[in-house]
């Protein structure tokens, strides 16, 4: 199930895409318009400024805006970056791999073949996709 930080990060990315003129967004007019936690948005917000997603300016006329078009904004690193893996288990995982430690042959796995057939239809509706694709 998606969790709550990503499905608040995807709106307020959303929310700032879809900005006329572009110009820094209070998180207090995201959080009104979004129905968001402020203190929880701050927290989603920070985390995609530190990933390189959002600027921020400080001071009167400030906020949060985009630093990429959202052309540029896959929901494939969107995802990984408010989620963490794509991969529900991690012996399917394409950045985060990791062994279960409860299966002795991956290759046999019948768990292991269903996940990476979860995994790659996932990253293919991620892959597809960009910010713009959501708002349009």
């Amino acid at each position: 199930m998606l969790s709550k930080k990503t499905k608040y990060g995807l709106k307020a990315l959303a929310y700032l895409a879809a900005q006329p003129d572009k110009k820094p967004v209070q998180i207090s007019e995201i959080a009104e318009n979004e129905n968001i936690s402020q203190k929880f948005l701050e927290s989603i917000l920070l985390s995609l400024r530190k990933t390189g997603f959002l600027g921020s300016k400080k001071g009167k006329g400030g906020g949060y805006y985009l630093l990429r078009t959202p052309e540029e904004i896959s929901m494939t690193d969107v995802m990984r970056v408010l989620e963490g893996p794509i991969a529900m288990v991690p012996c399917v995982s394409l950045n985060f791999y990791e062994t279960c430690d409860d299966c002795p042959d991956e290759h046999t796995c019948s768990v292991h073949k269903l996940m990476l057939q979860v995994r790659d239809s996932a990253l293919d509706v991620y892959r597809n996709n960009t910010l713009k694709d959501i708002i349009s």
